[in-house]
């Protein structure tokens, strides 16, 4: 990139980065910002066509949101005030979580679980690691380990998100299991679709944001139906795939 100054190639380190270090970052931009966000959207408008009652939940929402403005004038502090909007997204990213497993090299000596029974520090539910301080939140006995550095943990955010011990019914597309009340007692770690720590999405407020704009102007402006014709094909893939996931898109009259 001879357009860009010099100086602004170095990293932290001194170093400039290759022509290889600048494509992968940019790569990784794009998946982050574009890949997991559409996928995440088709999912969001297939769970909002399979269940019309609550896509009708979504549409008076917006429309009492905007009071008589054309949908096109949605602001950035209407998108505060969609809190049933908000569930439905995160029910979807629950049950369809665009990233379905992240992994962390370990550094440093840190504290991690193992379910494995052992002499040694016997954690049962609620009980609190003496290392980390975390409450377990399983009802399987668990050790509480030290991993030494180097070591690669792989975390499954599928496998979190569909816990039975902590999402009752967890298959079962149910938004309102985000309302205020049944959050309550529930660890924030127990959602995790952008991962988790410092180390987690940058892109996680924007693909939020971004998701509750698209909703509103889709639920606003059309009836979302499924398409008998183009079933549903489910396939582990971090990417939408090339045939995509197709919906019909009837206008509504009042906005017709």
């Amino acid at each position: 990139a001879p357009w860009l100054p010099h100086s602004s190639l170095k990293g932290e380190d001194g170093n400039t980065p290759s022509d290889e270090d600048i494509s992968a970052e940019a790569d990784t931009f794009m998946f982050e910002g574009h890949g997991t966000t559409a996928g995440g959207l088709a999912r969001l408008l297939y769970n909002l066509a399979l269940h019309p009652h609550y896509q009708e939940w979504c549409h008076r929402e917006v429309r009492e949101r905007l009071k008589g403005r054309d949908v096109e004038q949605i602001e950035w502090e209407d998108l505060s005030h969609l809190p049933f909007t908000t569930m439905c997204i995160k029910e979807s990213l629950h049950l369809h979580p665009p990233v379905t497993a992240v992994s962390r090299r370990h550094r440093v000596t840190s504290p991690c679980v193992k379910d494995t029974l052992s002499p040694r520090v016997r954690l049962t539910r609620g009980a609190r690691c003496p290392q980390c301080h975390n409450p377990s939140l399983s009802p399987v006995p668990k050790v509480a380990i030290s991993t030494p550095p180097g070591i690669i943990c792989l975390m499954s955010i599928y496998g979190t998100h569909h816990n039975p011990d902590i999402w009752p019914e967890p298959q079962v597309y149910n938004p309102l299991r985000f309302s205020l009340e049944n959050s309550q007692g529930r660890s924030p770690l127990a959602f995790i679709p952008f991962s988790a720590s410092p180390r987690n999405c940058i892109w996680q407020s924007f693909a939020m944001a971004e998701l509750k704009v698209v909703a509103a102007l889709t639920v606003a402006r059309f009836t979302i139906q499924l398409n008998a014709g183009r079933p549903l094909r489910r396939k582990p893939e971090l990417i939408l795939r090339e045939d995509g996931l197709w919906l019909l898109l009837e206008p509504l009259l009042e906005v017709a």
